[in-house]
């Protein structure tokens, strides 16, 4: 087994055990430490995979802004009487979703159409790694990038809402 490999299972179960602590852990700030672990492991796994661009975006936007945004948000909206026996059902239907993803993502892995895969052709990389990710997100992949940059606008404004009520 090479380095790069056993530095990939590393990563990834540590990615994958502070994920789950993400959600078992009981106050909402080691939540958030707990993410930002989960970002830093999944930027690292970017690294290897030669992915600099992304990885540097992982760490400085989610790493850095969003856990900011986040912290700011449990710590200006009381939490303690948001949780309760909805958080059963929430985590039911979370599992199943999640469960429903992992088993798309290793359909699609099987079939061959993820780079890396075995069945995969390999990418090639003509003009550098910044340039095909930024060919591939404008022709190919601008109605998700879209969606997403609209889906972040509607996250803050709703923070903003959530930190001006009166309580």
């Amino acid at each position: 087994m090479s380095a790069s490999a056993v530095i990939f299972y590393v990563l990834a179960s540590i990615a994958v055990l502070s994920a789950a602590m993400v959600i078992w852990s009981r106050y909402p700030v080691h939540s958030a430490l707990y993410l930002v672990t989960t970002f830093l492991s999944v930027a690292g796994i970017y690294v290897l995979f030669e992915a600099e661009f992304v990885a540097a975006v992982q760490v400085l936007v989610y790493a850095g802004g969003i856990m900011v945004l986040f912290l700011f948000v449990i710590l200006l909206v009381n939490l303690k009487d948001t949780l309760g026996p909805r958080v059963r059902l929430h985590a039911t239907f979370s599992s199943l979703i999640g469960t429903a993803v992992v088993g798309l993502i290793l359909y699609v892995y099987s079939q061959g159409r993820v780079p890396g895969s075995p069945g995969a052709a390999p990418m090639l990389r003509e003009g550098g790694n910044l340039q095909a990710i930024g060919t591939s997100l404008y022709r190919e992949y601008l109605l998700p990038f879209e969606i997403a940059s609209v889906l972040l606008l509607v996250a803050m404004i709703g923070t903003i809402i959530l930190a001006r009520q009166k309580t």
